[in-house]
């Protein structure tokens, strides 16, 4: 497909400046769109956020001492930036690999494979950055948290949001079609939303299964976004951010060989 000489496999992915120019190419595309965009990766998770919270959690006693919709909040934010990225690096990244065809192009120029690849989960990351703190201003302004730990959320955030988009950059280079995605959001990104403390403390599921959603790096992102929605240092942020990163490193590094294997054969 690409004039561009064949790498070893499993190298480490390192991209040039170059890649600064698919990013920014990414970004002028998504300017003509910008607004229909916004409806799913924003509206989705702050409709659940204010339709749950005031609604339900009305009904609802506090979570140990917590208001249902500012325990929410926290849930949401990261819900934002999963759905973000994921999106993106999954139907939005497959459509310019396989239909638009647009990595081919790109791959005929001085880009190579790694630049096109990093480029594309910081532009996912991105994405999931945007739609995570479009939701904290939304906590802010509905006065449902005004702490001043909210400032490290976007920090979280942005490292949650890469880690989400190279993981959905894995499942893309697999993919061969738009259903494949499915298998993706039905075994891995419903579990990671429904089971890693979203809409109620994990420690409720069996110990045996809390003990597995807890090395999901959602159950990471929430114990660390949680304590800042309510004020507070998150406990163990380190080790949870370590978790996080650790997470992106392995999937970047498994995205790259497999693109490689599939498209520089």
């Amino acid at each position: 497909m690409s004039s561009v000489p064949v790498q070893k496999p499993w190298a480490w992915p390192r991209p040039s400046r170059l890649a600064l120019a698919v990013f920014r190419r990414n970004l002028l595309v998504w300017r003509k769109t910008a607004g229909a965009t916004v409806l799913g990766d924003v509206l989705d998770p702050m409709i659940v956020l204010l339709a749950l919270g005031y609604g339900l959690g009305r009904l609802l006693p506090a979570i140990d001492g917590v208001p249902y919709i500012t325990f929410l909040a926290a849930g949401s934010i990261c819900m934002g930036a999963l759905y973000g990225a994921t999106f993106e690096a999954t139907y939005s990244t497959f459509s310019r690999l396989q239909v638009q065809r647009t990595w081919e192009g790109m791959l005929n120029t001085p880009l190579s494979l790694d630049d096109v690849l990093w480029a594309e989960i910081f532009w996912a990351g991105a994405k999931a950055f945007k739609s995570g703190v479009a939701i904290l201003l939304v906590v802010a302004l509905f006065g449902i948290s005004r702490e001043p730990t909210l400032l490290w959320i976007p920090l979280v955030v942005a490292v949650a949001g890469v880690t989400f988009a190279a993981m959905a950059m894995v499942v893309t280079a697999f993919a061969r079609g738009y259903d494949f995605f499915m298998y993706y959001f039905t075994l891995g990104i419903t579990p990671m939303v429904f089971l890693s403390g979203v809409f109620f403390p994990a420690d409720q599921l069996p110990q045996s299964l809390a003990a597995v959603m807890q090395w999901l790096p959602m159950a990471a992102a929430i114990n660390l976004v949680r304590p800042l929605v309510l004020g507070e240092l998150p406990p163990h942020a380190f080790w949870l951010l370590l978790q996080l990163v650790a997470t992106a490193v392995i999937a970047v590094w498994l995205a790259s060989g497999v693109m490689r294997r599939r498209l520089l054969r």
